[in-house]
């Protein structure tokens, strides 16, 4: 078993996520090396010891493609058919992902995409807390092995990351309006407020918090969304269709000076707000499933993607190889509340499950 500090990952693009990402891995220990297709980029990440060098070796067990969604593909397929190392997986941080998965046929690629950022730009913008508490989304299929998915599960954990597992399809119609609808409307609302400041200077000088709360991913880098919006432009527009008749419904109910239903719908939005999801993955309490799974394509997605659909975090995951004539064991740890939810979603599929409570 090689060691933490012996552990090789590589990462190629340098910007913001990647070079976050390079050192968030140096920070747990690992030896990492990048690529970045700006010379000057690579020269700063070496000085900085952001990376060690540019070179891939042998023993490299995680390669990491942060670019551009439209050029992942290349990168990838690059990578996996020139790299030696045994152990290799090769994942990505794109905010797409079935045109990504469907294009990449090899067991050792994963999907994956953080749902994490920042206004700042580039390596300058880095930090090795960035993953701390983001939700990070992995899009197994049903040729992955399990012991690549746990392996990466644990790596991203490690980055104090919640790592959720979706098929790419419902990643890319969720994320939609989780991300790609929302930082258009902040665009929208930000190039708005700047033609009126035209005319109006004051205009600027009264944004409070909550306009640049709703402005804020406004700021980042405009180079990543292009290709993000295009290959997902049939849910993006289903979104920016629905939110635009709610403004429309809002513009209806101000004119006609409907107070019960500008309040009706003011309500919805603000208890639906109070009910999202905290970003604490912190638990005193965990109880360690055993769910015996039979030897065959699809299983472990269909396990992780079930806790993924009843907002089960999963803490950690590991694989027991089955031996000849036994099925193989997922053992994972999930929140002690949740256990009943999720223990009985497994029963109805048909997998037995044991647990074993644990402090």
């Amino acid at each position: 078993m090689t060691s933490p500090s012996e552990r090789h990952a590589h990462v190629v693009g340098l910007g913001l996520i990647g070079g976050s990402l390079a050192l968030a891995l140096n920070a747990r220990g690992w030896r990492v090396s990048g690529s970045d297709a700006n010379v000057d980029t690579v020269t700063r990440a070496i000085a900085q010891d952001i990376i060690t060098g540019t070179d891939m070796s042998d023993d490299t067990e995680l390669v990491v493609i942060a670019v551009p969604a439209g050029v992942v593909v290349d990168q990838a397929l690059n990578i996996l058919a020139t790299s030696n190392s045994p152990r290799l997986l090769v994942t990505d941080v794109a905010g797409i992902k079935g045109s990504i998965v469907d294009a990449i046929d090899d067991l050792r690629f994963i999907g994956g995409h953080p749902m994490a950022g920042s206004e700042q730009r580039g390596l300058d913008g880095s930090r090795a807390d960035l993953f701390n508490g983001c939700t990070w989304v992995l899009t197994p299929t049903g040729t992955t092995r399990p012991e690549d998915y746990s392996r990466l599960h644990s790596i991203l954990r490690d980055l104090d990351a919640n790592v959720v597992a979706l098929d790419h399809d419902t990643h890319d119609r969720l994320v939609a309006m989780a991300s790609h609808v929302p930082h258009l409307v902040a665009g929208a609302l930000m190039n708005e407020a700047s033609v009126v400041a035209e005319s109006d200077g004051a205009l600027l000088q009264l944004a409070a918090g909550g306009f640049r709360d709703m402005t804020r991913v406004s700021a980042g880098d405009p180079v990543i969304w292009p290709d993000v919006l295009f290959q997902n432009s049939a849910a993006v527009t289903t979104g920016l269709r629905a939110l635009r008749a709610r403004l429309e419904h809002l513009e209806v109910l101000i004119s006609q000076q409907d107070r019960e239903g500008l309040m009706d719908d003011l309500r919805t939005a603000s208890h639906a707000r109070r009910e999202l999801p905290g970003r604490s993955i912190a638990s005193a309490d965990l109880a360690f499933i055993r769910v015996p799974v039979p030897d065959r394509p699809g299983v472990l997605a269909d396990v992780t993607m079930t806790a993924s659909d009843l907002n089960v975090n999963i803490f950690d995951i590991e694989i027991s190889h089955s031996v000849e004539g036994q099925p193989g064991v997922i053992l994972m740890a999930i929140e002690e509340s949740l256990v009943e939810r999720f223990v009985s979603a497994l029963e109805s599929s048909g997998y037995r499950v044991s647990r074993d409570l644990k402090s």
